[in-house]
């Protein structure tokens, strides 16, 4: 080989040896882009996660649904935790107002919503999410042919009745006076559960409550509509609460309530659209 042959495929040598490099640095280059593209998405990503326990106050009437929506939230949102304190909302408003830690508060009216409002105990404003209709619930098979609010007069039936400070014993008593009626129960219970199980376990003949309690008893108790409910539906509010801990997976579940499927949930509970 020539001395200018060897120097010909020396110069090519070096030239594709340069050109290889610029072909590692610009691959290094394109992965070390993309990589730091995928770390940023990743930390969006990490960044929009939901996390944290959120803990919710709500009226006892709403046990069930709540109950199966906390179960969906947990499972689309791996890393939370909802927990549920159920009970009168008159009682749930004070223990809010007395500095109990929660982070939401589903109210089976909008009277004992204004003492959580009015203590400046919420974040923003209120949200109607279902409405409540009561019934009439009796042992099963309604031995006692009780068909009317009026058969409730009874004196020979043993009737129970939410305490009137109570969402439902506010709304039945109002049911009473616009029908003119006068009950004289044997007790008044702390919330609408507490009536109802009255009936469930035999100890009254029949009890006042809400349509979502007869229909989540199933057999337990029998159930009898009365025109005059109509005059007593409740609004249930629901609200972010000023001290919550989890803000963000807070909000998360009230809009769950209020979404479509939410909705879903708490009209197969037998609960009105708001």
């Amino acid at each position: 080989m020539t001395r200018t042959a060897r120097r010909n495929r020396r110069t090519l040598q070096v030239a594709g040896a340069g050109a290889a490099a610029l072909l590692a640095l610009s691959a290094c280059s394109s992965s070390d882009s993309d990589s730091s593209s995928s770390t940023s998405d990743s930390s969006a990503s990490a960044s929009d996660k939901l996390s944290g326990t959120v803990t919710v106050f709500a009226a006892a009437s709403l046990k069930e649904s709540f109950t199966t929506l906390g179960k969906q939230f947990e499972r689309a949102h791996p890393g939370t935790k909802v927990t549920f304190s159920f009970g009168g909302s008159d009682s749930l408003a004070a223990s809010i107002t007395g500095g109990a830690p929660a982070d939401v508060f589903a109210s089976a009216s909008p009277k004992t919503m204004k003492i959580v409002t009015d203590a400046g105990d919420a974040s923003g404003t209120p949200a109607t999410f279902v409405r409540n209709q009561l019934e009439i619930a009796t042992l099963p098979g309604n031995p006692d042919k009780v068909a009317s609010l009026k058969d409730l007069t009874n004196p020979d039936l043993k009737v129970v009745l939410c305490d009137k400070e109570v969402p439902c014993g506010a709304a039945a008593q109002k049911a009473l006076d616009a029908s003119r009626l006068k009950l004289t129960p044997v007790s008044y219970e702390q919330d609408v559960k507490a009536a109802l199980t009255k009936v469930e376990l035999k100890e009254a003949d029949a009890a006042v409550v809400y349509k979502t309690d007869v229909h989540a008893a199933g057999d337990k108790v029998g159930g009898v509509e009365f025109p005059e409910s109509a005059d007593a539906v409740n609004d249930y509010p629901i609200t972010l609460l000023k001290d919550a801990q989890h803000t963000d997976t807070a909000k998360a579940f009230i809009a769950l309530v209020r979404s479509a499927e939410g909705q879903k949930v708490l009209t197969e509970a037998g609960f009105l659209k708001p």
